[in-house]
């Protein structure tokens, strides 16, 4: 299970920076979904093995992920955060391209207004 820290309250316009630390460096993938109250639960960006990553159109431009291999994390740089972007971040890692996704506890980020 992947552990998570970073997140809390930002103002509209500000940063935040998000950590997920694997138990190993050699991960096929990991990534964040997030899900705000209503709303299902979408990908926001993921970052794979070889160190492409991809991103949801919302995110494109604002948000960065990174690999720390020495770290076995991999990290989301947020900038210009938006209230929409409020929402539960859940991280995730995948070992292998068919195998499961192992998830995090979640962390809040909330963007005021």
């Amino acid at each position: 299970q992947p552990v998570e820290s970073g997140g809390g309250l930002v103002q509209y316009g500000g940063s935040l920076k998000l950590s997920c630390a694997a138990s190993r460096s050699a991960f096929y993938a990991m990534g964040w979904y997030r899900q705000a109250p209503g709303n299902q639960r979408e990908m926001v960006a993921e970052i794979f093995g070889g160190g492409t990553a991809r991103y949801a159109d919302s995110v494109k431009g604002r948000f960065t992920m990174s690999r720390d291999n020495a770290k076995n994390t991999a990290v989301l740089q947020m900038n210009s955060l938006k209230p929409e972007d409020t929402a539960v971040y859940y991280c995730y890692v995948k070992w292998a391209p068919f195998g499961g996704a192992y998830w995090g506890q979640g962390t809040q980020v909330t963007v005021a207004p």
